[in-house]
């Protein structure tokens, strides 16, 4: 299931929302794609919806089209569908060729894109230097030799990206002139499937590892120009054994590889017609060879650790689909002993009248409850009408200075004067900066202190179910579960509000 253009469009992180994606229990269903959207910050609502209403649908909304995820924005009479590939149908053949399945979503512009090429920026800097360098102290062959040298490189590196699951606007643009059949059995079959393996690295690898080769024995022209033009010509024979795969065994050309041909073949004619024919130095030999050795042991701890890498990933997201299984999840809350609370109106928050109630026994000066808290903000700004939530602080007047108590008094002053917003911003600065005279002035109470009888009596029932350590949720009165980190709730978050039995 390919659906790149829409990943691109909703600037998602392609390897965090596949991964997300494979690692749900339902995958690869409809509500599947819908959980990892709602979890990627890009929140949405799926219906099944008849085409006869389709039209007052918005401009832009997610579909099944081929049977694949597909997003659809309207352009007049016709359709622009992203997907694999872009495509433009009219309304006619987008009704027949989609299923009733639509998915409204409200595009996240904070999102952001990321992707193991972060790391390009100080390779552009590598690549500025060598062509200065090349321009301004080689001949203009030569200059021209290390260029095509550093074209393959690039070329070669996101070949290698694209190997492990990233994403390259390179290699997709060079294939997609092709129709979309074309485009998956000429680059695709070539280089996604190739078959050669050496130590692990395929044919396209050792192209990376040659280009580096060749561009750091450039830069020492013309001293190494016998060593260069002695690879251009064993070329040849990468070139022949590419293009019989391509013509003979696969049947199919590839794009990308007849580029790097193109720049094989051009290189081999400037060294053979410009180069000066040097005898081979014994010192200069000795020194490419450890070259060598180094670029090809480089490139290939890299394949063997991003493989380990995605093999991980895979594994984890095998691991994962169990874990979020929602049967598995309710199944391990239940088992804890449901606590019975008598107060649960001291800060309570959200919709009171929810059958949810998230609680959390949590305590202002605890290091660990900062993460805890922002969870149960984030859920209240998404939920704010289907599930009501609790802050419990544990307090012993006995055991709290001078600055806990007033600090708490303050929380109690804003609770009780103040709107919930401003309640869950005072607890938040709290949490970011500990500095008490901002809540101080926050609750704007003076002297005085609050009556906290209340939070007391709260803390004692914290205490004689046991909850003494902090932070801890409760779920309608079961505590989360210990085999799940706290964040795995967003996960179960939708389950558990339409869970009738729960």
């Amino acid at each position: 299931m390919n659906f790149d253009k829409l990943i691109h469009y909703l600037k998602l992180d392609k390897p965090e929302f596949l991964f997300q994606f494979n690692s749900h229990p339902n995958y690869p269903s409809a509500l599947a794609f819908s959980d990892t959207l709602n979890f990627m910050g890009v929140r949405n609502d799926a219906y099944e919806l008849d085409k006869e209403y389709w039209d007052e649908l918005p401009e832009e909304f997610i579909a099944i089209v081929d049977n694949s995820f597909s997003l659809v924005k309207k352009s007049g009479a016709q359709y622009a569908v992203y997907s694999e590939k872009a495509k433009t149908l009219d309304k006619e053949e987008l009704h027949k060729k989609s299923t009733d399945f639509v998915l409204l979503f409200e595009k996240n512009e904070h999102a952001s894109s990321k992707s193991i090429s972060d790391f390009k920026p100080f390779i552009y800097a590598i690549f500025g230097i060598i062509l200065i360098y090349s321009l301004l102290n080689q001949y203009w062959y030569q200059a021209v030799f290390n260029i095509l040298s550093l074209a393959g490189v690039y070329i070669s590196l996101e070949i290698f990206n694209q190997k492990f699951g990233n994403t390259s606007t390179v290699i997709g643009s060079i294939c997609g002139g092709a129709p979309a059949q074309q485009t998956v059995n000429s680059c695709d079959k070539i280089i996604s499937q190739d078959k050669t393996s050496i130590l692990g690295l395929k044919f396209a690898d050792f192209s990376l590892i040659y280009f580096i080769g060749i561009t750091v024995l450039g830069l020492f022209l013309p001293a190494t120009a016998f060593i260069i033009k002695g690879f251009a010509f064993v070329s040849i024979i990468a070139i022949g054994y590419s293009l019989y795969v391509q013509a003979f065994v696969e049947k199919t050309f590839c794009k990308v590889c007849l580029l790097i041909i193109s720049i094989l073949a051009a290189q081999l004619i400037i060294s053979s017609l410009l180069f000066e024919n040097l005898f081979l130095d014994t010192k200069t030999a000795l020194l490419s060879l450890i070259l060598w050795i180094v670029v090809f042991t480089a490139v290939l701890s890299l394949n063997n650790l991003f493989k380990e890498k995605e093999d991980l990933k895979k594994s984890n997201a095998k691991n994962l689909r169990f874990k979020r299984n929602y049967d598995l999840f309710k199944r391990e809350l239940l088992e804890n002993e449901k606590v019975e609370f008598q107060d649960n109106h001291t800060f309570s928050l959200g919709s009171k009248d929810s059958k949810l109630h998230i609680a959390i026994v949590s305590n202002p000066y605890c290091g660990f409850c900062k993460d805890a808290h922002k969870i149960m903000e984030g859920l209240l700004e998404k939920y704010p009408n289907t599930i009501s939530a609790q802050i419990r602080f544990n307090y012993t007047p006995e055991r709290a200075n001078e600055k806990s108590t007033t600090l708490i008094s303050d929380f109690m002053n804003i609770y009780k004067n103040k709107s919930q917003k401003e309640f869950l911003n005072a607890v938040e600065e709290w949490f970011e900066t500990k500095d008490e005279s901002k809540i101080r002035l926050k609750a704007n109470n003076g002297s005085s202190l609050e009556d906290l009888s209340p939070l007391i009596e709260m803390s004692k029932e914290n205490m004689s179910a046991g909850l003494n350590f902090t932070p801890i949720f409760i779920i309608n009165g079961h505590q989360f579960p210990d085999k799940y980190d706290r964040e795995d709730i967003w996960y179960f978050i939708d389950e558990l509000m339409e869970d009738e039995d729960f």
